[in-house]
């Protein structure tokens, strides 16, 4: 990995009080279930996070980044960027009957005529990614392990060489290798 890759681990904090507009985060569970406490394990399931590796799209409100930061232990997270969401939706995007998202199924049953539109209003923050808007587009993304392995330890959190935590946007990097 080149040194310019490499995020700086500078302490990166969420302060709850000082989010002004949604921004859209991405969270991937990192780590698995044993001895997780059962307010854990809830809250991981309201995040649709039922296995690792597994990812979701959350809006930065206020109920959901207190939820990501109540979990951080498991999970990692940080904001998407607009090319990642975009080589997401086309990879890792699925829609009902397991079949992958495609740009006909999009002009077909929703308003949108390629997933980059799609992308763009996901980033914009004029739709969420839940059925309201989306026709039966599956709101998990089931990723592959990372290639090359997690940058440092899966137990550690992002700012002690780990993986976990607030991640910012190495998210991004990590999204990337396991696709």
């Amino acid at each position: 990995m080149m040194a310019n890759d490499i995020i700086s681990r500078k302490k990166l904090k969420i302060n709850l009080n000082q989010i002004e507009a949604p921004q859209l985060y991405m969270a991937i569970r990192i780590r698995g279930a044993p001895r997780m406490s059962k307010k854990n394990e809830d809250t991981l399931k309201m995040l649709r996070m039922h296995k690792v590796n597994h990812a979701v799209l959350v809006w930065g409100v206020k109920s959901q980044l207190g939820m990501l930061l109540k979990v951080n232990s498991y999970i990692c997270f940080g904001e998407v960027d607009k090319k990642t969401l975009v080589r997401l939706l086309r990879t890792r995007g699925k829609v009902e009957g397991n079949k992958p998202l495609t740009d006909e199924y999009l002009r077909k049953y929703t308003d949108y005529k390629n997933i980059k539109d799609l992308a763009n209003n996901l980033i914009e923050g004029k739709i969420k990614y839940h059925n309201k808007y989306i026709h039966k587009i599956k709101p998990v993304f089931r990723l592959h392990p990372p290639k090359g392995g997690h940058l440092g330890s899966i137990k550690k959190h992002f700012n002690e060489g780990g993986t976990l935590g607030y991640v910012g946007v190495y998210i991004n990097q990590l999204i990337h290798k396991m696709m």
